[in-house]
């Protein structure tokens, strides 16, 4: 059996007001404390689970990913069969705004109304599934989770160098895109993207069987309308 950890990045320096995705800020203090917790946590229930760790950590490559799975690397050091590292794939990154990166929400507003081609964004475009920014490289949501589901489609398929069956790959990513990931792997319901977030640091473990998924470790956070997107 094949199980797949995802593992929402920590709390880090996040531009206000700014969509989050190609942020390139580091984790706060509490952020990368808050993830060693929950890394210790869940290595109390990896280690009596039956289940070994691939040595091979997947993380997107934005430096609060990758700075979450080290954590992880640090902490669970014991239990993989293998010396364990990081590998970063831009394929794991939160749904990107393309040009207008970085920029807050009120400068991308104000860009759309100086270009006489465009119509005034819709209002709460930063969350719809389905929205893209007229922007070169810009994606949707939707776009970004397809996006991810591919990867770690493809991650299931490929052999694990581990010494049991039981197989578990940790996966750092990012809260928009590995929901919308999750729908299209029919993990979730389309209803429940919204309606669902991921907490800090904290893994959320399913394993793939014939009948469809069982979620092993972890908790889906309810979302409150000011919660950030990432």
């Amino acid at each position: 059996m094949v199980a797949l950890a995802l593992i929402r990045h920590g709390e880090y320096a996040q531009r206000a007001d700014t969509p989050s995705a190609l942020q390139p800020y580091p984790l706060t203090d509490k952020g990368a404390a808050e993830v060693r917790q929950q890394a210790r946590q869940f290595g109390e229930w990896l280690s009596t689970s039956g289940y070994q760790l691939n040595s091979e950590i997947h993380s997107s490559t934005l430096l609060r990913a990758w700075q979450t799975a080290e954590i992880y690397r640090e902490e669970l050091a014991t239990l993989f069969t293998d010396p364990p590292y990081s590998r970063c794939f831009s394929a794991l990154c939160e749904r990107s705004v393309g040009a207008l990166a970085n920029l807050s929400v009120k400068e991308i507003e104000r860009i759309v109304a100086q270009d006489p081609r465009l119509t005034p964004l819709p209002e709460g475009w930063k969350s719809a599934s389905y929205f893209k920014l007229p922007f070169e490289g810009a994606e949707s949501l939707i776009e970004a989770g397809e996006r991810v589901a591919a990867h770690l489609t493809a991650l299931l398929k490929t052999p694990l160098r581990c010494a049991t069956d039981n197989r578990l790959q940790l996966v750092v990513g990012h809260g928009a895109s590995i929901r919308h990931a999750s729908y299209h792997l029919n993990v979730i319901h389309f209803s429940d993207i919204k309606r669902l977030s991921m907490f800090y640091g904290h893994p959320v473990v399913f394993e793939q069987q014939a009948e469809g998924w069982n979620r092993l470790y972890g908790n889906w956070k309810h979302r409150h309308l000011a919660d950030p997107i990432d």
